[in-house]
């Protein structure tokens, strides 16, 4: 019974509540923690051999007692605890792309698809194209299954990454068909060389000095230039920096209301001397926009673009090595070019005529010349000089027809549009000039107008016909005498309500006043709350009684 007592109080030690430590061993704890801040003592050991920081607050560092029970020193508790943490996909899991090529069926099974005889999607998901007969009835030609996806579960940054998925085998693929294509043309060339070398037209000697010089550097114009890196395997060329050796763009003028520098794209436009006074031929640097168009500049820049071009095509020429070969080439090829496009303009007009149009004169007589001045502003926008733009209609404008002069609507009179020209108020009418005119503005009376009048003359009325409408004339003027008396005892009505309506209109005043002057919680539940409509008296009654802070004689209407 005693070893069972001793088993079952071990087994349950690091259970029991912790001793209290004595006052000695909280002095010597103490000392040990500030020795260990200081670096004098080894830092704790947690259970995998990780070091802990003796810098990290005890009510961080302190392992409750319902996970561990022993208070070792440790931090796992301050970790994520795999048994709570949501697991995500890994990083080289993606959908599979394309078929099963391996799993083609051989006959048709129930339940796929009655196109092309895939099990994975049916006949209204089917990306294939319509077959006249379907995979169903045929049997033959059952497309492949494709692979069943994955459920991804991505996790924020897999969400995210934008190379989720790459293949590198893709880029390689491309890589080989390039090798293969450059193997393919150096294959060409050399069976080019051999052909002319058993023909006679290539010498040994000049076929190995070729071979020789294949592969290397022969100008300058193929070294990698300063600031460049260029990788013949991925063939890029990445411009690094700006060459050591110049001088930075924004250290040429210190000033700060010189020249704007633009960091991101390293651009100065401006010139930075231009507030010195300087001339911008004489200094080194005026400008991203300033361009030198003196002198032999724009030949030797012909020069060279014609000494690119025929290096691609062959001609062993270069400006720097050969200048005077070069030269000479190019005006030869010129002397070409103009003959050339002389044959081909003469063959032209041979053939289809025409030449007598080519003796036009000059564009700016045909068009004629024009001294109009226009200033812009930096911008673009039109400072002075140009005139804006009238807004015209869609419509034709300013169309004249029927000898008129002027346009239809261009007169108006009597509430009716017309013609200036004649005012003649008929659209689509002829013109008759200033004697429409004089016709249009006289008082004289059309004949039809007469006729009309003469026919609608009253009949002669019977003393029987006089007599009733003098009585229909009495009974309609007693009707309204009567309507009078009424009308006025109506008015009397209405004064007595207006009078009434007044009074309550005090009386409602005061009401409201007396409310106003109690509290918030002490007022009657929806006290100033009206529910049924105002009468016409009562609106009256209001508007007359209805304070205007406008009215000069506002102040003497309480007295």
């Amino acid at each position: 019974m005693t070893e069972q007592a001793t088993t079952a109080s071990e087994g349950i030690v690091g259970l029991d509540e912790p001793k209290k430590m004595t006052r000695e061993d909280w002095r010597k704890k103490k000392e040990l923690e500030e020795q260990r801040k200081l670096g004098n003592a080894p830092a704790e050991v947690d259970e995998e051999g990780k070091d802990i920081n003796p810098h990290i607050p005890q009510y961080i560092s302190s392992v409750p007692w319902y996970i561990d029970p022993s208070k070792r020193p440790t931090l796992k508790h301050q970790r994520p605890q795999t048994e709570y943490e949501k697991q995500y996909t890994a990083i080289g899991e993606w959908y599979k792309r394309g078929v099963q090529e391996n799993s083609v069926s051989t006959k048709f099974r129930k339940g796929a698809c009655e196109n092309c005889g895939a099990i994975t999607h049916k006949k209204k998901d089917c990306l294939e194209r319509p077959r006249k007969v379907g995979a169903k009835y045929t049997g033959t030609g059952l497309a492949p299954d494709e692979h069943t996806q994955v459920q991804l579960d991505l996790d924020y940054d897999g969400k995210r990454d934008r190379w989720n998925g790459y293949d590198p085998e893709e880029h390689q693929r491309i890589v080989e068909e390039y090798a293969k294509v450059d193997l393919a043309k150096r294959t060409l060339k050399a069976q080019k060389l051999q052909d002319e070398l058993a023909s006679g037209k290539l010498d040994q000697t000049e076929r190995e000095h070729d071979s020789e010089d294949e592969d290397e550097d022969k100008y300058a114009d193929d070294i990698d230039m300063p600031g460049q890196n260029f990788d013949s395997k991925r063939r890029i060329t990445v411009r690094n920096l700006r060459i050591r050796e110049d001088t930075a763009k924004y250290l040429r003028n210190l000033d700060p209301n010189s020249a704007y520098y633009d960091p991101k794209t390293r651009a100065m436009r401006e010139n930075p001397y231009s507030s010195t006074g300087m001339n911008p031929e004489e200094v080194g640097y005026a400008g991203d926009n300033f361009a030198r168009y003196s002198g032999d500049t724009i030949t030797m820049a012909q020069t060279q673009l014609f000494a690119w071009d025929a290096y691609e095509r062959g001609s062993e020429v270069h400006l720097q090595a050969d200048p005077t070969k070069l030269e000479l080439l190019h005006k030869s090829f010129k002397v070409k070019k103009e003959d050339f496009k002389e044959k081909q303009r003469d063959s032209i007009l041979e053939k289809y005529g025409g030449e007598e149009h080519l003796n036009a004169p000059p564009r700016e007589l045909l068009l004629a010349q024009t001294e109009d001045y226009v200033e812009y502003s930096r911008h673009g926008a039109v400072l002075k000089g140009l005139e804006k733009a009238v807004a015209r209609s869609k419509y034709e404008e300013d169309v004249l027809i029927n000898n008129h002069t002027c346009i239809w609507g261009s007169f108006w009179k009597d509430g009716s549009w017309g013609y200036k020209c004649c005012h003649s108020i008929v659209k689509q009418s002829y013109c008759t000039g200033e004697t429409g005119v004089a016709v249009n503005n006289s008082d004289c009376v059309p004949f039809e107008e007469g006729l009309n009048e003469a026919q609608e003359e009253e009949p002669v009325k019977t003393l029987l016909e006089m007599h009733r409408d003098k009585m229909a004339k009495d009974k309609k003027k007693k009707k309204k005498n009567r309507k009078n008396s009424g009308d006025s005892d109506d008015e009397e009505k209405k004064k007595e309500k207006l009078k009434k309506a007044l009074e309550a209109e005090d009386k409602h005043g005061k009401h409201i006043d007396a409310l106003m002057q109690l509290e918030e919680r002490k007022r009657p539940y929806n006290s100033l709350q009206e529910v049924k409509a105002p009468t016409e008296e009562e609106m009256e009654a209001f508007r007359m009684k209805r304070a205007r802070p406008d009215d000069p004689m506002a102040s003497f209407l309480g007295q």
